[in-house]
This record gives structure tokens, C-alpha cells and sequence, in this order.
């Protein structure tokens, strides 16, 4: 999961600094008509794509967090694990996962909302601009705390099969790895 989100966060911040470049290039176009149409049409579009890319994203890390966590919780009542350090850790991974990514997600709607009412000529373009950059800013940080998070719970994830797997073999049963081999053959 971690190469995975490193890779679809990248993506989606260079589309949304595609969709800010497009918006800028779409301030700064001469007068002609024909181009400015284009322009602002490739802004409008690239723009919604990476808004939706970024919900996307974004609620794959909660869905994440809520199922690891869970697993977590049910492999610990499972073994009898005790709920320090590592199911509690989860936990406090998704606590301080999610703020950020709400944040990032909230912010590019507003970002968006703000495009549409500058785009009919009803809100001033500075208003969306100024939340286009955030959107940027807060989007950034919110990957930074997302990745970290995913990293240290992909360590908790491996923790509890290692603990599962010493309570099995004091049991004298094979390791997860091991019966699923035995399952297939």
C-alpha cells in the first residue's frame, strides 16, 4: 500500500499542478477567443478530473485505515494480544491520518465550487485562486502524513502476523504463511 499511495499521490499532485498551471496560463492568454475557449476549457477539465482524483485518493486512505484498523482489533482479540502497542497504534495512526486528508478533500470542493463561480463570472477569480494554491499547500502536507501513517502501519501490520505467528508455533501449529500453503496444495 505504501508504493501504491506513493505513486497515486504523486500523480494526483502533478494533475492538480497541471489544473493550477492551465488556470494561470488561462488568466495570462491574449484576447483571442478561440484560444481562450480552449484554454479555459482544458482548465475546466483537467481541473474536475484531479478534484475527483483527489476524493479518490483521499478516501482510499480511509477506507485503508478503517480496515486495517479493524483487522488489527480482530487479530488482537483473536490471539489475545494485548491492546498496546500495536492495536492502539492503529488507532492513533487513523486519528491523526484523517484531519489532513478531511482538509485535503474539503479544501479542493471549495477549490472547485470557487472555479465554477469564477468560470460563470459570478465569484471573483481570486477567490479561487487563492484556494487553488491552499489546495496545493494542504493537499502536500496531507500526503506527506498519509505516507508516513501508511508506512508505520504497514510495520504494524507485519508486528502482529510475527506476534501471531510465534502464539502459533508455541502452540505447535504452522505459520499463517505455511497453512495457506497447505490449504493450496
Amino acid at each position: 500500500m505504501t508504493k501504491i499511495l506513493a505513486q497515486l499521490s504523486a500523480i494526483n499532485f502533478l494533475g492538480l499542478l497541471a489544473a493550477c498551471a492551465l488556470g494561470m496560463l488561462n488568466w495570462l492568454v491574449p484576447a483571442h477567443p478561440e484560444w481562450a475557449y480552449t484554454v479555459s476549457m482544458l482548465h475546466v477539465t483537467v481541473s474536475l478530473l484531479f478534484a475527483i482524483s483527489t476524493l479518490l485518493v483521499h478516501s482510499l486512505i480511509f477506507i485503508y485505515f478503517l480496515g486495517t484498523g479493524r483487522w488489527v482489533k480482530e487479530v488482537a482479540l483473536a490471539y489475545k494480544l494485548p491492546d498496546q502497542p500495536l492495536p492502539k497504534l492503529t488507532r492513533e495512526l487513523k486519528r491523526l491520518t484523517f484531519p489532513p486528508a478531511l482538509a485535503a478533500m474539503l479544501v479542493v470542493i471549495a477549490t472547485a465550487a470557487a472555479g465554477m463561480g469564477a468560470f460563470m463570472r459570478e465569484w471573483p477569480w481570486p477567490i479561487h485562486a487563492t484556494l487553488a494554491c491552499l489546495t496545493l499547500v494542504v493537499n502536500a502536507w496531507a500526503f506527506v502524513i498519509e505516507s508516513r501513517a501508511v508506512t508505520v502501519n504497514a510495520g504494524v501490520i507485519d508486528d502482529v502476523m510475527d506476534e501471531v505467528n510465534r502464539i502459533r508455533a508455541e502452540h505447535g501449529l504452522p505459520t499463517n504463511e505455511e497453512a495457506l500453503h497447505q490449504e493450496h496444495a
